[in-house]
């Protein structure tokens, strides 16, 4: 038995050659296994004891906030950590971090100090409660590049995407108020007028 990364390469080449030759698997099954191929040997050991992962997040933007909260609902383990990027006290807990950096590009820190930002913070924080693992193909090397470009699209012109998604272009009182999102927020305080 050798655990060569050569020879795990090579086998798991050999595989998907013959069974792509058979045409059993769809372009999307081999991409899915060929990343958790990649990230198995990558991730499965060293970021288990990585956790928590804090993630450093922009409260004002709506879709930004109910991604937290849904991320919050599903992680019954307990790996992530959320701190919101406005709070009062924010630069005195965490020094090391730029609220002005983090708020253009999102920013996780694990547990033992690394650093990750955008598009890998939300791939390890879904990766972490055990979803969305379609999120590892946009980290692949080719495709990467492009998806770390929507990213930072998305990021810069948040607040007026998420008023079409949401119909509310920022939400200040979700720092505040203990709803699911901002949009719910916004639209119960506009109700109470």
């Amino acid at each position: 038995h050798c655990s060569s990364p050569l020879h795990g390469f090579s086998r798991f080449f050999n595989h998907y050659r013959l069974a792509f030759a058979r045409g059993v698997y769809t372009f999307e099954r081999l991409a899915l296994s060929a990343m958790e191929f990649i990230f198995q040997a990558n991730y499965k050991v060293s970021v288990m004891n990585r956790y928590p992962l804090t993630l450093f997040f922009d409260s004002y933007c709506p879709v930004c906030s109910a991604e937290m909260k849904e991320l919050e609902k599903l992680d019954t383990a307990g790996n992530l950590r959320f701190e919101d990027i406005h709070v009062d006290d924010f630069s005195a807990r965490f020094p090391h971090i730029d609220p002005f950096a983090a708020n253009k590009i999102m920013h996780g820190l694990y547990a033992d100090g690394t650093l990750i930002f955008g598009l890998d913070v939300a791939h390890q924080s879904w990766r972490a409660v055990g979803q969305k693992r379609w999120l590892g193909i946009l980290r692949l090397p080719v495709v990467r590049w492009f998806s770390d470009l929507g990213y930072l699209f998305f990021a810069r012109y948040r607040y007026g995407i998420s008023y079409i998604l949401t119909g509310q272009r920022r939400c200040e009182p979700c720092a505040k108020l203990e709803t699911e999102s901002c949009a719910i927020a916004e639209k119960t305080e506009s109700q109470k007028l």
